[in-house]
């Protein structure tokens, strides 16, 4: 399966965003799919994941109360509404799909495909 993250860019602090991760070439319905985001100089973190059915969902605790993961199956998209943003949540949102199971869904190395990432920046 091929993902193509966007939605990203540059935005004040307490502004919305909505990330879109888009699917193609595989069975979409079969993947569950979770972001994850990489800032300058830090490691890859866990931001959320939404089960297969999108009955699911596990948002990180830097983030919850303010961002919501959500996904569309007929048009093979999930989604990532960001709101309340903040300067540390400046990073590049990398959207990525995992056939492991949900106990595995807080770990980047579960995940097999990946898009190419989606640049967020929060200006104070």
């Amino acid at each position: 399966v091929q993902l193509q993250a966007s939605g990203g860019g540059l935005v004040q602090a307490g502004d919305s965003l909505k990330l879109s991760c888009v699917a193609s070439g595989g069975n979409f319905r079969g993947y569950n799919i979770g972001w994850f985001r990489e800032a300058p100089g830090k490691e890859r973190e866990f931001v959320a994941t939404i089960s297969r059915n999108g009955g699911g969902t596990t948002i990180a605790d830097s983030v919850k109360g303010r961002f919501t993961i959500s996904r569309h199956n007929a048009k093979n998209t999930v989604y990532l509404q960001m709101n309340s943003l903040k300067p540390e949540d400046t990073a590049v949102y990398y959207c990525a799909a995992s056939t492991a199971v949900w106990s595995a869904r807080y770990s980047s190395s579960f995940y097999s495909y990946w898009g190419q990432g989606t640049l967020v920046t929060v200006s104070s």
